[in-house]
């Protein structure tokens, strides 16, 4: 399939109600009414908390001011501390030393306590050089060991390198643990999970790992606010033995597209019904993540909001452009750092195509014939992310967990995807996202526009006759 030439007078700025008449220019800062409601009731036996709500203030732990939002590290170690008998976590990223001290405690105190992480952070940071690391992994050993250094010397110590180190803290507490290379693999995409299960009857999941970069902030940036995340405890039974159910195959050595994920598992949570998936599943299997919330979406009749750190999967953008033409109302914000990537879907969303730097699209790529302005990117501190993977549909449904909306989530990594069917927990998530949309920048901004043109004068004469990325 040919592609056509990037034409920058295609690029006409389509406006919508939510935005208004724009005179110039592609882009539009957003403006909502502000939810007057302080406190809105949690559901029955379900609880969210927002790491940035606005209607809610804690002591940040890194630099002792307040900032707004719910402390979700206290979250977490409120759930831990209460175990009577067992306590499995799954999670990413653990590099809180509060957790793994609560955790350690419950392991010397006779409870049953396992862990499993991503291979990528199962050792010790403090074993770890920064010679040969990516720039990345250089960036969070530094801010480990900044925060590591208790008495602000500049220099770490015995001690306050063992207090400082989770994964360290852990091993010599001898709690048991487990990484996705257990199955003597190179590991799964991603052993992406983020939830905990507590003595078979309380969850914990949402998009936050263990981590000061996803709950507090970063080291030595005292403006950041953490990754924009949540997480939602459930107390039910029912539910805790879905998760269990995934930890065991996690403990057994079965991790990725070898684990048997099976399709959808349900729950009833007072009036709120759960829908659970556990990923990766092979592409041609009908249950796997992304068709189910196809699926989801399609069933959206007023409005669908989404509040998504990574979109790259084509088919649910499709799923999308049929329901914008059937008339429902669309707002998608997508993490900055993400938004403007050749293979991102909310290009396709505005219209607009971008190559890569080889001058190639991504295979399938399609623009919306009918570009929609009322999409873009949240208003973030310096060094956050927009983290949620987060969809709120007819202010009823909530999607949530750790699937990111892409093919790698859907069939290459362990994670969780949750549906949960509650107005009442709907109206906290879309707080969430009215919040986001206040001051977000809308529409084709400066900074891509520049990319276009970059794109535009670098591409321009070889993409009449290039093929697409296969």
């Amino acid at each position: 399939m040919l592609v056509k030439k990037i034409n920058l007078k295609f690029l006409i700025c389509v406006t919508t109600a939510l935005i208004g008449a724009l005179n110039t220019g592609c882009s539009a800062t957003a403006s909502y009414l502000a939810n007057e409601q302080q406190n809105i009731d949690q559901p029955e036996g379900i609880e969210v908390r927002f790491n940035q709500l606005s209607q809610a203030e804690y002591k940040s732990p890194i630099n002792g001011r307040n900032r707004p939002g719910d402390n979700l590290e206290q979250f977490i170690l409120e759930a831990i501390n209460g175990a009577k008998g067992e306590v499995l976590v799954a999670v990413q990223e653990l590099s809180l030393p509060r957790i793994a001290k609560a955790l350690a405690a419950k392991h010397r105190a006779g409870i049953r306590v396992r862990v499993v992480v991503e291979n990528q952070y199962r050792k010790p940071w403090s074993q770890l050089h920064a010679a040969g690391l990516p720039a990345h992994q250089q960036q969070r050993l530094g801010q480990l060991a900044a925060l590591a250094d208790a008495n602000n010397d500049g220099r770490l110590n015995a001690e306050e390198t063992l207090n400082g180190d989770a994964m360290a803290l852990l091993e010599t507490a001898g709690v048991p643990l487990k990484d996705d290379t257990a199955d003597n693999s190179k590991g799964s995409g991603l052993m992406h999970h983020k939830f905990l299960v507590i003595d078979q009857k309380h969850v914990i999941f949402g998009s936050a790992n263990f981590s000061n970069s996803d709950i507090h902030g970063d080291a030595g940036a005292g403006h950041t606010k953490g990754n924009t995340n949540h997480l939602i405890k459930v107390n039910d039974q029912a539910l805790a033995q879905i998760f269990r159910g995934e930890f065991e195959k996690l403990w057994n050595n079965q991790f990725g597209i070898n684990k048997d994920s099976g399709s959808t598992q349900e729950a009833m949570v007072g009036t709120a019904k759960l829908q659970v998936l556990f990923a990766p599943h092979k592409r041609s299997n009908p249950s796997n993540g992304l068709a189910i919330i196809a699926n989801t979406l399609k069933q959206a009749r007023e409005k669908i909001d989404l509040a998504l750190f990574v979109f790259s999967a084509q088919e649910l953008t499709g799923v999308l452009e049929e329901r914008v033409r059937a008339g429902i109302k669309l707002r998608v914000l997508v993490d900055p750092g993400f938004a403007s990537r050749s293979y991102s879907e909310l290009l396709d969303i505005m219209g607009v195509s971008l190559p890569d730097k080889r001058c190639k699209l991504e295979a399938k790529n399609k623009p919306w014939q009918k570009p929609l302005m009322a999409v873009g990117i949240p208003k973030l501190a310096s060094g956050d992310k927009l983290h949620h993977k987060l969809a709120v549909i007819d202010g009823k449904t909530v999607i949530s967990g750790s699937f990111n909306w892409s093919p790698s989530a859907a069939h290459g990594n362990d994670e969780t995807l949750v549906i949960i069917h509650s107005a009442q927990l709907a109206r906290h998530f879309t707080r969430e996202i009215d919040r986001l949309w206040g001051g977000a920048n809308l529409g084709i901004s400066t900074g891509l526009e520049k990319k276009l043109h970059k794109a535009e004068r670098f591409c321009g004469k070889v993409m009449a006759n290039r093929k697409v990325s296969p």
